[in-house]
């Protein structure tokens, strides 16, 4: 399979997308998971010129975010000619529960689940997660005992995601704009990126506006001064 002349996300979801992962699929416990290296190979096999990065910390270099109650998500971009895929996973352990205060193992063990994820989201290895990063579960394991289906049902309610637009509360409103702006930082680097990602976060904005004005306006202001500082410095180059 060689790369597409024009690369677009259709012609990206055709090619990562058919790619038979059933017999690389490795197994923990009950879980279903693909290897982060093969996925890569099989992405440089089509794409070589892809790249990835991670989120972090402008001031730390930490590459998480860290929630009040002190769990912990990461974030990966990855990068396929001019298309561009972002995800997210929280630093979970084997039961998959969000953990709190983890160590760097843990950290970069999430890293590459999350790289794996993003791929996901361009057709590769697609059809093994279910739900918010759950992968797929064997059935017929689960039916064995009454525990198992107890624990399964554990299972799922501690990994169901709370929308921060259901809570009106203004500490809810302001965490979701503080994570705007660390994720605009350090993925958009261009102020036609800049726009482009708030436009693409409309709905959630108006919410924002709708629900806490004073932090959006906030917002709107940290923007746009994010905004003038990359157009300076992009004049800064064009002069020299």
């Amino acid at each position: 399979m060689k790369t597409d002349k024009k690369i677009t996300y259709e012609t990206i979801w055709a090619n990562l997308g058919s790619i038979d992962t059933k017999d690389k699929v490795e197994k923990k416990m009950k879980f279903s998971y693909l290897s982060w290296a093969w996925a890569w190979g099989e992405l440089m096999k089509i794409y070589p010129d892809a790249t990835y990065d991670f989120y972090e910390q402008a001031e730390t270099g930490v590459p998480y975010v860290k929630y009040p109650d002190n769990t912990c998500e990461v974030r990966c971009r990855v990068k396929i000619g001019e298309c561009v895929r972002e995800m997210w996973l929280p630093v979970m352990n084997s039961s998959m529960q969000a953990i709190t205060n983890p160590n760097s193992r843990q950290v970069s063990d999430t890293k590459m689940r999350c790289l794996v994820k993003c791929l996901a989201m361009f057709g590769l290895g697609h059809n093994i997660f279910a739900g918010e990063d759950l992968p797929s579960v064997e059935k017929d394991e689960l039916d064995k005992k009454d525990a198992d289906k107890k624990a399964k049902n554990k299972e799922s309610k501690s990994n169901k995601t709370v929308d921060w637009k259901q809570d009106d509360r203004p500490v809810a409103g302001q965490m979701y704009a503080d994570t705007f702006m660390q994720t605009l930082k350090q993925f958009h680097v261009t102020p036609d990126e800049c726009r482009k990602y708030w436009s693409s976060n409309s709905a959630d904005l108006q919410h924002l506006k709708s629900k806490h004005e004073s932090i959006y306006n906030d917002l709107v202001i940290k923007m746009k001064e994010y905004v003038q500082t990359l157009e300076n410095q992009e004049g800064g180059k064009d002069g020299e």
